[in-house]
């Protein structure tokens, strides 16, 4: 793991690929298989589920992860190129390991390994479990720079796309959508096919739009300005009523409404859980805090960023009995935890990211109320929320400077221009992931070293749109000065 310069994050095993030769993702997967052993979930003939999503080094990826289910005497069950939610949704179903071989929405000069258990999402104390393994790799398997040179083939293949059409069909009904026009931005997302396949399903009409051959690395949040321009000239070239995206895995959503305005994952969230009458909602500290002034929610939970601490809080509160209990991050996947009722139909718990559900939710919802999704949105306390990020920021000077912070928060707020430009001194400062600083005005400037790529995650939140923006370039530049000073 040291040498390799390929590192564990919220979302597995990441790196450059040139970093992620075949043997470094053969060792981690036989890492993962060790512990699980240990856990009594992996055995010899033990089913493991494989996918990935459409990178170009993800193929050869999967082939040294086949490699290593198979030299562990598993059954290497390859599911293909699909959404993480549907690989996890069979897995979890079989009660079997599995793992994606992804980087999500980072640049295809990386990729990323993400395991699961039998039946949820790897959590922290498995990753420590993980890197106490003692692993060796066969002789004769890898040439010097870390090849595989040895042919190994999965020992079934299996199509978990029906089934994942089918949940979501089944849940809501095949006219849904009926009369509503939608565009589908397939880019380069796994489940591109899928989600057109799916509205169309539900009764909506929907076209398909801006597929690419080659991989784009689509951010949930914090959308590439070709992306906000692409949406609104498809709104009004097109009359539609929504355009509904994902990102490379296809486990983050990406809706946009009538005006190809695209909508933050945290507001998608609140939508859902509000939609599916969730009594119980768990989201990291970085969501919109009009979930708190919405008032639906009996309890509402708090965590570090990254699923697996939703997953686990979220689960948690299950045992309090206050259900259904749902999750979701500010990049909107949103969780399960419990069954969810909708016209008497239930809809059973998958507890890792869906981008599928928050999306037809909120359609589904602004369909029966008669509104249009700007219309649904503004029924909402008037929060606003941004994110960006400051790119080649090494994660070990994000840490320095986030711990100069911690020490004096007024004093380096003040030295940043943060205190003058919010109105006001700090408040609050919540360091549950990074520094979440609330200042008098109530307005929130949030800090946060990426887990998962060299870069600096800034988070802001205002009263109106255009303070939201406003303070997020002022952040923006404050932090920019930490590359070099």
């Amino acid at each position: 793991m040291i040498k390799s310069g390929v590192s564990f994050g919220t979302s597995g095993a990441r790196g450059l690929v040139t970093a992620m030769t075949d043997a470094v993702c053969f060792a981690y997967t036989v890492g993962y298989l060790k512990h699980l052993t240990e856990l009594g979930e992996f055995f010899p003939g033990c089913a493991v589920a494989i996918a990935g999503d459409l990178r170009p080094s993800t193929p050869r990826i999967m082939k040294a992860c086949v490699a290593a289910i198979l030299y562990m005497k598993g059954d290497a069950v390859m599911c293909g190129q699909v959404p993480t939610p549907a690989l996890c949704l069979y897995a979890f179903a079989q009660g079997i390991p599995s793992l994606m071989v992804t980087g999500s929405h980072i640049p295809s000069d990386r990729n990323g390994i993400k395991y699961n258990r039998a039946r949820g999402e790897f959590l922290k104390t498995d990753e420590e479990g993980m890197r106490h393994q003692d692993v060796e790799l066969p002789d004769g398997w890898f040439d010097a720079n870390g090849a595989m040179i040895v042919d190994k083939s999965p020992s079934q293949h299996v199509d978990v796309i029906p089934k994942y059409t089918e949940r979501y069909k089944d849940f809501f009904g095949s006219e849904a959508l009926s009369g509503l026009r939608l565009g589908v931005y397939q880019h380069s997302s796994v489940g591109r096919d899928v989600l057109l396949d799916i509205v169309k399903a539900l009764g909506a009409e929907a076209i398909a739009l801006g597929r690419s051959e080659s991989f784009i690395p689509v951010d949930t949040e914090a959308v590439r300005p070709e992306d906000a321009v692409l949406a609104q000239n498809w709104a009004v070239e097109h009359g539609l009523d929504a355009i509904l995206t994902m990102d490379g895995d296809s486990d983050r959503p990406l809706l946009a409404d009538e005006s190809g305005k695209w909508l933050r994952g945290d507001i998608l969230g609140i939508l859902t859980a509000r939609f599916l009458g969730a009594r119980s909602v768990t989201t990291p500290v970085s969501s919109n805090t009009a979930l708190e002034k919405a008032g639906f929610a009996q309890e509402i939970y708090r965590t570090r960023i990254g699923s697996p601490f939703v997953v686990k809080a979220m689960t948690d509160a299950v045992g309090t009995g206050i259900i259904p209990s749902v999750g979701y991050e500010a990049n909107g996947g949103f969780l399960l935890a419990s069954d969810v009722i909708y016209e008497g139909r239930s809809l059973s718990p998958l507890p890792t990211r869906d981008a599928m559900l928050p999306m037809l939710s909120t359609l589904v919802a602004a369909r029966q109320s008669n509104q249009t999704l700007a219309a649904l949105t503004r029924s909402l306390p008037p929060r606003f929320t941004l994110s960006n990020r400051l790119v080649e920021m090494p994660t070990a000077r994000s840490q320095e400077k986030i711990d100069l912070l911690r020490r004096a928060p007024e004093e380096e707020a003040k030295v940043l221009g943060l205190v003058a430009v919010c109105g006001g001194g700090l408040s609050h400062m919540d360091e549950t992931d990074g520094v979440r600083m609330t200042f008098a005005s109530e307005e929130i400037i949030h800090l946060r070293p990426s887990g998962n790529a060299p870069e600096l995650r800034v988070y802001v939140e205002a009263d109106t749109q255009s303070r939201a923006e406003e303070l997020l370039a002022v952040a923006m530049n404050a932090v920019a000065c930490w590359r070099t000073n």
